[in-house]
C-alpha cells in the first residue's frame, strides 16, 4: 500500500487520495464525508507512526515531531487520548470520536463495525493524576446508560500505560 497523502487544514486532518479510501473500506480508518476522509487526530497520528500517511500542511510535509506538536496545541488531552486510541486499536478495536455524547471514543467490540453494530463502549480518558467527583462520574455513567454502552474509563499512569475500567449499572 502506498502512503495516504493528507493535508492540515483548520485542524483537520483530510484526504482524498484513493489509498485513504481503500483503508477505510478495510479497517475503518476516518470518516467519508464531502468526498474526502475525514481524520480525528488521534487517527492521524496513529498511521503516521505506522508510516501509512504522509501529512501536508501548506504543501509541506511535517515530520512526526512537528505533527505531535501540532495536534497538542490543537488538543490539551491530545497525549492522553492518543495512548488510549493506540492501545485500542493495537489490540484490535475499532475506535471511533464520541464527542457527540460528550466523551472522547466510541469502541467496537472486535469483528464488528460501525455499519453492523453499535459501539459497545463509550470511553472517557484521563490521566492517573487527575481526580474527578463523584458528579464527574454519575454524569460519565449516565451518558454511557443514556446511549445504550458500557462505560469504560481509561486512565493513563506515567510511563503511558492504559489501565482500563469497566462501569455499569445493577438493578438490586
Amino acid at each position: 500500500m502506498k502512503k495516504i497523502i493528507a493535508s492540515i487544514t483548520n485542524n483537520l486532518v483530510t484526504s482524498s487520495d484513493s489509498e485513504a479510501f481503500t483503508l477505510f473500506e478495510k479497517s475503518r480508518f476516518g470518516e467519508k464525508m464531502n468526498g474526502k476522509i475525514i481524520y480525528t487526530l488521534p487517527e492521524a497520528m496513529f498511521l503516521s507512526d505506522k508510516n501509512k500517511i504522509d501529512i501536508l500542511q501548506k504543501g509541506k510535509s511535517l515530520s512526526k515531531k512537528e505533527i505531535e506538536k501540532k495536534f497538542n496545541s490543537i488538543d490539551k488531552k491530545f497525549q492522553i487520548k492518543y495512548v488510549v486510541f493506540k492501545d485500542l486499536r493495537e489490540n484490535g478495536y475499532i475506535v471511533k470520536t464520541a464527542l457527540k455524547f460528550g466523551a472522547e471514543f466510541r469502541v467496537y467490540e472486535k469483528g464488528f463495525t460501525p455499519d453492523e453494530e453499535h459501539a459497545k463502549w463509550i470511553v472517557f480518558t484521563e490521566h492517573e493524576s487527575k481526580k474527578f467527583s463523584w458528579h464527574e462520574f454519575s454524569a460519565k455513567n449516565r451518558i454511557a446508560h443514556s446511549t445504550n454502552k458500557k462505560l469504560l474509563l481509561a486512565i493513563v499512569d506515567e510511563e503511558g500505560d492504559v489501565t482500563y475500567y469497566e462501569v455499569g449499572w445493577i438493578k438490586p
